[in-house]
């Protein structure tokens, strides 16, 4: 089974800006949350699968290295042409030792848990050792649904 692309982007439009995906279920829809929250963007080493849980993906160790918090707002994110974009530069805590290369990113909805729901690899790797700061440009993470 496959979803169209509009059903997509709703579903994105949900998860991500927390706006109601319609014509699902009653005539509002699978609605927001009343306290849109926020999200969790964890960096890691290795391959991501559908199967595997962030602490399975060589998730970031560098020290120092935290979660990227992002709200679920239009204000942080666009949804649109199929994909959905940050729209601010996203900034990690700066590296205070360690090396290694960010090759994936995950969306981690626990501080401290293994939830994983979207992943994706990068498109350029990131090298971070002491004083790197790993970051994003805003409109740098595409993630789409397949």
């Amino acid at each position: 089974m496959s979803a169209t692309d509009q059903f997509e982007l709703d579903l994105l439009d949900l998860i991500f800006t927390n706006v109601d995906a319609p014509n699902i279920g009653d005539g509002a829809g699978l609605q927001n949350s009343a306290a849109a929250g926020s999200l969790q963007i964890s960096l890691h080493t290795s391959a991501i699968s559908d199967a595997t849980t962030a602490s399975t993906t060589s998730e970031a160790a560098y020290g120092a290295y935290a979660r990227e918090i992002v709200g679920r707002t239009v204000s942080d994110w666009t949804v649109a042409s199929g994909a959905v974009d940050n729209d601010n530069q996203l900034d990690f805590v700066t590296a205070t030792s360690g090396s290694e290369t960010e090759t994936y990113f995950g969306l981690t909805l626990l501080a401290t848990g293994d939830f994983l729901q979207l992943w994706g690899a990068l498109d350029n790797s990131l090298a971070v050792s002491n004083g790197i700061t790993p970051s994003f440009a805003a409109q740098a993470l595409a993630i789409t649904l397949d």
